[in-house]
């Protein structure tokens, strides 16, 4: 599945109406390690299809979502269940780093 681009119109059907697990990355254009891990999202994305749905957030485009769940340094990654947020991973550093995240979190 390819990575979905989430925005404050679809963010919470997207988070509730899924019935998996969401990972949301919250990125910018402009951030040097958003880009180079946004490859690795979407490889992680699509290893995990069927298991978990994976979204980005542009926090320029949507500072309202960035703001309620208290991104304060990006990239960060949260991963929903059930539609409620687990604790933030910040700068996970690579596959390695989601995949523990996940494996924690799941």
């Amino acid at each position: 599945m390819a990575v979905l681009d989430l925005n404050k119109s679809n963010f919470n059907t997207t988070i509730l109406g899924s019935g998996t697990p969401v990972l949301v990355d919250f990125w910018a254009p402009w951030c040097g390690p958003c880009q180079r891990l946004g490859p690795v999202v979407a490889q992680v994305a699509a290893e995990q299809e069927g298991k978990l749905v994976v979204g980005k957030v542009n926090i320029d485009e949507n500072p309202d979502l960035a703001a309620h769940y208290g991104i304060a340094s990006i990239p960060t990654l949260i991963l929903f269940k059930n539609g409620k947020p687990c604790p933030p991973v910040v700068g996970p550093g690579g596959k390695g780093g989601i995949l523990q995240y996940l494996n924690e979190n799941l």
